[in-house]
């Protein structure tokens, strides 16, 4: 009862209040009984039960309760939920697989999506398991403005963006440039979740491009989420260049502005990226950062990076670095999709996890303190006869076999758990619950209060809960077999609901609830 008391005493101070005999004596609509129950934020780590009333926690106590469904917790970790604010699979079976692995909320920030209403529009239309949401994507304002059309809220309509060069390469008029803006203004006006900038697949643009959308964000009190512009090991146009002017145009605006994926941005600098952020952020500099635990990336194969003279040198690759579907590519696939499919998405290996030196520098990331985990989710695909891939939208479960991902879009958090805390013991439980719960939660609570309430385990938070076994929890996919889900997660509660029910994922639950920003009338 001693570390309970201190929760209590804990829970006091942050405004839930102590628990009354009578709440704990409620028969609740579900409860959660002898797990180790872990709060990062409280730092409450004991065996307890949990009471769910509705969408609620009503109470964490090691008093009998009871409820109208009973899950035995014994042996297992009771958590928040993981929270991944870096998603781009935003089709019902990926949300699936994400459940899998105990992820309660997946949100688009870094690409974004515009129109933002349209795309709430059209989540809500699916029946997602998972709670959802998205910020205002600046490169669908770049393109609009570029290619004179109404954005369009899919992927499709980024991915066929990728044979123009003007809006990656060119430098806005007056004139775009205030178009731009003005797209990205009422996405915030619709409730976008900040500015998603996904400056790698557009370099050219302007410094007084990036530098207004900083001044807009700290205008409208949100956050920016930026893949930054270059993806280099040398100078001139580093990653180092680029991360400098993240953390340049933040001190000078005020601005919170997010460091996506340090782990790939960074290629094989990160011992010199890495110092510079946490410098920034000991200075009082509002740059907050994530990482992802894999040393291969996923994006498109015409991406900007991947183009231009002395790129391969620069970013250390050839056509072997380039996986497509399960396979490696030739040079000659290489230049056939860079040419004629460049919105195709592919596997880009920078780091081998086999090699020490390589896998000290993703670990560097994933163990800073101040970076939290994002997974940087892809869509799952899949390839007709001619190569041709698509994004697969349909509602399968499990998902068609001959589907594949990058395996961080089913294992991401699964993995961290494995390798991280279980096999290496280079983070404590509770320290690895905080950087996928806790940290994701306040990276955006001041400008969308619901998340307040999630990515904690306290009476009057979200029931938005994982329950998984500490010794079994895994990623399974692999990068030439990525479709399996993870393993070990037993219990998924969203808003209250199971979502995944003894290892089983229970496909009629439709528990997802949209997170928004409040809309401008």
């Amino acid at each position: 009862m001693k570390k309970l008391s201190s929760f209590m005493k804990k829970a006091s101070v942050i405004g839930l209040g102590l628990l009354s005999p009578f709440v704990m004596a409620a028969n609740y609509d579900v409860v959660i009984l002898n797990g180790r129950v872990i709060d990062p934020e409280t730092n409450f780590d004991a065996i307890a039960n949990v009471g769910i009333k509705d969408n609620k926690i009503i109470s964490v106590t090691t008093d009998k309760i009871t409820g109208s469904q009973i899950i035995d917790a014994t042996g297992k970790v009771v958590a928040p939920g993981f929270i991944d604010v870096h998603a781009h699979g935003q089709n019902i079976g990926d949300y699936r697989m994400q459940a899998m692995q105990g992820v309660t909320t997946m949100l688009e920030l870094e690409s974004g999506v515009l129109p933002i209403s349209d795309w709430y529009a059209t989540q809500g239309e699916k029946g997602l398991p998972l709670n959802y949401g998205a910020a205002a994507g600046w490169t669908y304002a770049r393109i609009a403005t570029f290619s004179d059309t109404k954005p369009e809220a899919t992927a499709g309509y980024f991915q066929a963006a990728q044979s123009r060069n003007d809006w990656k390469m060119d430098i806005a008029t007056p004139e775009q440039e205030s178009k731009i803006m003005k797209l990205i203004e009422q996405g915030l006006d619709e409730g976008g979740l900040g500015i998603g900038i996904n400056a790698g697949y557009a370099p050219g643009h302007g410094q007084k491009e990036y530098y207004s959308l900083a001044e807009l964000a700290a205008e409208r009190d949100v956050a920016t989420f930026t893949h930054v512009r270059y993806a280099s090991n040398a100078e001139p146009q580093s990653s180092f260049e680029a991360v400098k002017e993240l953390v340049g145009n933040a001190a000078i605006t005020g601005a919170h502005m997010h460091l996506c994926h340090i782990n790939s941005t960074s290629l094989k600098d990160i011992d010199t990226i890495l110092p510079m952020v946490n410098k920034a952020q000991e200075q009082g500099i509002n740059v907050t950062v994530g990482a992802y635990p894999w040393g291969a990336a996923s994006t498109v194969v015409g991406a900007a990076m991947f183009s231009g003279e002395g790129w391969r040198e620069r970013m250390g690759s050839t056509a072997e670095n380039f996986q497509l579907g399960k396979e490696r590519m030739t040079e000659e696939q290489l230049a056939d999709y860079q040419a004629n499919k460049p919105g195709t998405f592919i596997v880009w290996h920078f780091l081998d996890e086999s090699n020490p030196a390589d896998l000290a520098k993703l670990d560097a990331s994933i163990l800073n303190p101040n970076v939290l985990i994002e997974s940087d989710e892809m869509f799952w695909m899949h390839m007709d006869e001619e190569g041709h891939i698509d994004n697969y939208a349909g509602d399968e479960w499990p998902l068609p076999t001959d589907l594949f991902s990058h395996p961080r879009s089913n294992g991401t958090f699964a993995k961290v758990l494995r390798m991280y805390v279980r096999e290496r013991g280079l983070l404590s439980m509770t320290e690895a619950l905080r950087k996928m719960t806790l940290m994701p939660a306040r990276l955006i609570e001041d400008f969308a209060p619901q998340m307040k309430y999630k990515g904690r385990i306290q009476p009057n938070m979200d029931a938005d809960i994982v329950v998984f076994d500490p010794d079994t929890i895994a990623d399974v996919g692999t990068y030439q077999d990525p479709n399996h889900p993870a393993v070990g997660v037993h219990w998924l509660l969203v808003n209250g609901k199971v979502v995944v029910n003894n290892t089983e994922l229970d496909t009629s639950v439709k528990a997802g609830k949209p997170i928004r920003r409040e809309q401008k009338k």
